[in-house]
């Protein structure tokens, strides 16, 4: 039964996001020597691994197996924090981030690839989008468990240990990771595996499923476009609290109050495509999102907090809609690829998002970046509801 399969993978993202050493990583990092240049440097080699690698993992987890490229993503990320503990130099940080974005690549298609399959082994995918949910919010919970700990861990035992912590969570999501079962491949699969299937053949039937499937390519681009901005909300809100005048003694319960904003709608997101249709979730999100970055410039104080709140609460809805849309419609066949490409599109429009919004932010404000962030929302808003509109007439 692969229903395993999804109680191993609830454990799994809950280890892999239970790191306390992510609450003081900056500050460890300048304790070793980093300086901000550096950190940056090691930014660009980590988004360089992660397009270097996006495709070719997901190919090879449709190839070969999504378990394959799980345990390496697994291992990986046990090596770097062990890395971390010995690192005194530039090189051991920037090897660190260029494994990371392995790790990265190698998870990203796979992971869901092999949680969809499992469930279309014993007949269940119409309930994807429920356990994605559910996992997001394992993810959140962790996270947030980590943050209390890790500050406190910090204080009264030092640093190494936060990494120690980290280390071992992620041995533990390790092991879990190697007892998963790969779910039975279907016959075209077990083919291309015995065949010497070329890596462009995957990419070319990745790039004809999304020319086949306008909707879905509608939907994720317009879905890519909100994650772009959430991104830099996520990154860039303590320097909102801090521009508008709030003390750095509230930035742990605004924290936590982001996290805990997250889960409901990661959780109500199956039963909201019981009654609405993905585009209308994505639609309305999106003018959520805009009124709401508009709202944090023209009001910022309490009302802006409120409004960036909000924003989390409602996109916490968009990647089980999303995710289980483009799986719904995709083939096991190249699964993981069409993640993978769905994911390194998603990556450059972020890159290209932040161009516009560092300018901004450091030539003006913080709050005038998230009027961008706002403009940004609404050329999508209006994109989409033409389409919306369009689809309607038809």
């Amino acid at each position: 039964m692969m229903v395993n399969n999804v109680n191993k993978l609830y454990l799994i993202i809950f280890f892999h996001n239970l790191i306390p050493a992510y609450v003081i990583e900056r500050l460890f990092w300048e304790q070793r020597g980093m300086t901000v240049l550096m950190v940056v440097l090691c930014e660009i080699i980590y988004a360089v691994s992660i397009v270097i690698f996006e495709i070719p993992t997901g190919v090879f987890a449709d190839k070969f197996g999504r378990k394959t490229l799980l345990v390496i993503g697994a291992v990986l990320s046990v090596f770097e924090f062990i890395i971390l503990l010995f690192a005194y130099e530039f090189w051991t940080f920037a090897l660190v981030v260029f494994l990371a974005g392995i790790s990265s690549a190698c998870t990203s298609g796979a992971w869901n690839a092999l949680l969809y399959d499992s469930l279309l082994t014993d007949k269940k995918q119409e309930s994807f989008e429920k356990i994605v949910g559910r996992m997001n919010s394992l993810d959140f919970i962790a996270a947030l468990l980590a943050a209390l700990s890790g500050s406190v861990l910090a204080k009264y035992v030092g640093f190494e240990f936060n990494y120690i912590v980290s280390a071992a969570s992620m041995f533990l999501g390790m092991v879990l990771t190697l007892l998963l079962k790969e779910p039975a491949r279907n016959r075209q699969q077990q083919k291309n595996k015995k065949s010497q299937s070329a890596f462009m053949v995957y990419v070319r039937k990745s790039i004809t499923f999304y020319k086949t499937n306008p909707k879905v390519v509608t939907i994720i681009t317009n879905a890519m476009g909100i994650a772009a901005c959430i991104t830099y909300l996520d990154e860039f809100w303590q320097l909102y609290l801090d521009e508008i005048g709030f003390s750095v003694l509230f930035f742990g319960l605004f924290s936590a109050c982001i996290s805990l904003a997250r889960i409901p709608g990661n959780l109500l997101a199956a039963y909201l495509l019981i009654y609405f249709k993905a585009q209308s979730i994505i639609l309305f999100i999106l003018g959520i999102t805009t009124f709401c970055f508009f709202m944090t410039a023209i009001f910022p104080g309490v009302i802006g907090l409120f409004m960036i709140i909000l924003i989390f609460l409602a996109s916490g809805v968009i990647d089980p809609v999303v995710t289980g849309f483009l799986h719904h419609h995709g083939s096991s066949e190249i699964r993981a690829t069409i993640e993978s490409v769905q994911s390194l599109i998603e990556s450059i429009i972020t890159f290209t998002v932040g161009i516009g919004f560092g300018i901004i932010s450091s030539s003006l404000s913080i709050v005038s970046g998230f009027i961008f962030l706002g403009a940004f929302s609404c050329v999508f808003f209006l994109y989409f509801l033409k389409s919306v509109q369009g689809n309607v007439k038809n």
